[in-house]
């Protein structure tokens, strides 16, 4: 069940993507966050001004979740790719498909350019980017130009070289003229190089170099160069704001990453298709004793690609793993293609792989803390219990209750909390044969008698097994000391001795506290042992009500049509199945009875005149 409040409160400080589901696990809005924590809350502020559309998007919100990035620029991108992906219903899509602008070179030419590009065409370059700002791209590219003077021109090298004049570039010295031959392609070579580390990310000289260049020209009062080589550095700046989220690399491949506590672990699992990051999984495993995060996805692998329909290319893991040899070849054989496991060691792989480690760190923090609440709210409240009642080791409670309407179709409800938690495969149901009558304390009498009594049979082995010779360590019964009496009176006369505890209601019909020993206890209403009870004694109380409406409208079906002349079951069946109820039945008229199969024009004027 997701809890919306205390899911809010979990949202990390951090940058990323959330993700809203309907009811139906649909997508429905794909957004970005600077910081998740605050833009998610947003949407469930009341007080915010929202827009017609993001109040009925939130109306159909059944669950959001999210993926945490290093940077707002990764987390950009991945909401493009997501909103590609899915075309979520409340996302405003772009009809022209917008893309973000790539750093292109063209490593296949013989003296390659950098050019701005929109889309990355696999095989034709190497690219990096994407970035966010289409003036800092270009600014970047005219940069790398005039610091490494090279070539802008469509000329094609070396087959061109003299045929034309060189252009205006090589007049002002921003170009060293490949195309007359004046630079060497092992020179011009070095130089692209010298672009390709810079945009790898070592650009600390080159910063170094505006910089120095910047206050040279400041102190020489050029202050336009200044603002030029100022303009250039921010440029680099924000350029160098590196993303891993879009690959140079159309391979399919699948970014698995652990993270343990030493007694549970989360596995998460990114989704990396056409070289986009389309999708994450995370999956809990119960860690053995001794097992490192190795053999965490080792196991993961197993279990996980044994059952899946789509192998991936490529998969990239945190750690590297035993019998990568025998996992290789077993993976291959099931993709009928070859499968790489790599575990990478540096560059953009590797930060990939960080960013999963980082994602399920948060899923694994998060749920170690639900797991606390949750024991909170259940074996610790069992605890709570004890210590009102001074009693000690209660796992399994029974409670009861009875339903009727005027003693009609009178029944009682057994229902089972075991560790805090309701066991529904334990609850059972018992219509009351021996009371006749709105009598409760006997129905309740008459229900305790033949579960317990069932219960001795299975143990002796007298009757066969029913689920009923496992014993409850206390009873709860809805009430006070008349219920509670009822109960002791029933296990003295079968000789046997389990605590029996009331659930005493007030004038408001809200649990006040508990009735045991003859004593009523006072508890405090913001406990969980508290919150334990009212649950506890809900469930009993719907669990007998839902088996009591179910009879009930059996007995009223049965009660009415089982009285007219020549209605059997067959045609009751019938009749309920084209009228669906009996206000139907009572209004309608002889021909239109007589459309339903099996109703003759002397059945239609029983049914007719029984009504009328």
């Amino acid at each position: 069940m997701f809890d919306l409040e205390e899911e809010l409160k979990k949202l990390p400080a951090k940058p990323g993507v959330y993700i809203m589901h309907d009811k139906f696990d649909n997508i429905i809005y794909v957004g970005k966050a600077k910081i998740l924590k605050n833009r998610v809350r947003q949407y469930f502020q009341s007080h915010r001004n929202h827009s017609p559309k993001i109040i009925q998007m939130v109306s159909r919100v059944a669950y959001f979740e999210y993926i945490i990035t290093d940077s707002e620029l990764e987390a950009l991108v991945l909401e493009n790719n997501l909103i590609k992906e899915h075309r979520p219903k409340y996302n405003t899509m772009l009809k022209d498909d917008k893309t973000y602008p790539f750093i292109k070179i063209t490593v296949n030419e013989a003296f390659p350019r950098v050019l701005f590009s929109r889309t990355m065409k696999h095989g034709t370059g190497k690219y990096f980017g994407p970035y966010t700002s289409s003036a800092a791209v270009k600014d970047t590219i005219e940069l790398l130009t005039k610091l490494y003077k090279v070539r802008t021109c469509n000329r094609k090298l070396p087959a061109d070289i003299g045929k034309e004049r060189p252009c205006l570039n090589y007049h002002i010295g921003q170009c060293d003229a490949p195309c007359q031959g004046y630079i060497s392609m092992e020179e011009y070579r070095k130089r692209i190089d010298d672009v390709i580390s810079f945009l790898n990310g070592n650009y600390s000289d080159i910063m170094d170099s505006l910089n120095e260049k910047m206050l040279k020209a400041s102190e020489n009062l050029e202050f336009e160069e200044a603002a030029r080589y100022r303009d250039l550095l921010n440029s680099v700046k924000q350029v160098a704001q590196k993303q891993k989220i879009t690959a140079d690399d159309p391979t399919d491949r699948d970014v698995i990453a652990c993270a343990s506590n030493g007694e549970d672990a989360v596995v998460q699992i990114f989704f990396i298709r056409e070289g986009k990051l389309l999708g994450r999984e995370h999956f809990h495993m119960r860690v053995a004793t001794g097992d490192t995060r190795s053999d965490i996805i080792l196991n993961f692998i197993k279990q996980y690609y044994g059952g899946t329909p789509y192998i991936p290319n490529i998969i990239m893991l945190q750690e590297e793993i035993e019998e990568l040899d025998v996992i290789t070849e077993w993976l291959t054989d099931l993709k009928r293609r070859k499968v790489s496991l790599i575990t990478p060691k540096k560059g953009d792989k590797e930060k990939m792989v960080e960013l999963a480690y980082k994602n399920a760190q948060m899923v694994l923090n998060q749920d170690t803390e639900k797991i606390k609440l949750e024991e909170k709210r259940t074996i610790g409240a069992m605890k709570e219990i004890e210590s009102w009642l001074h009693l000690k080791n209660l796992k399994r409670v029974e409670a009861y209750d009875i339903s009727n309407t005027s003693g009609v179709e009178s029944v009682g409800s057994m229902i089972v909390f075991e560790n805090g938690k309701p066991k529904k495969n334990d609850y059972r149901k018992f219509k009351i044969r021996t009371v006749k009558g709105p009598n409760d304390y006997e129905s309740m009498r008459e229900v305790l008698t033949r579960r317990f009594s069932r219960a001795l049979a299975e143990l002796d082995g007298s009757e066969e097994s029913r689920g009923f010779s496992k014993l409850p360590d206390i009873i709860m019964m809805d009430g006070g000391r008349g219920q509670v009496n009822i109960a002791l009176e029933v296990l003295d006369s079968l000789d046997l001795h389990i605590p029996v505890a009331g659930m005493v209601k007030d004038d408001t019909h809200s649990t006040r506290g508990l009735y045991y020993n003859n004593v009523e206890i006072p508890i405090n209403k913001h406990s969980e042992g508290f919150k334990l009870i009212t649950r506890v004694q809900d469930e009993a109380h719907r669990f007998a009500i839902t088996y009591h409406r179910s009879l009930r409208g059996k007995y009223e079906v049965k009660s009415v049509l089982d009285d007219i002349k020549g209605i059997g079951p067959v045609k009751r069946k019938a009749l309920m199945k084209a009228f669906l109820d009996i206000d139907k039945i009572r209004n309608a008229s002889i021909s239109e009875l007589m459309e339903v199969d099996g109703i003759t024009l002397e059945l239609a004027e029983n049914i007719y005149s029984f009504f009328h």
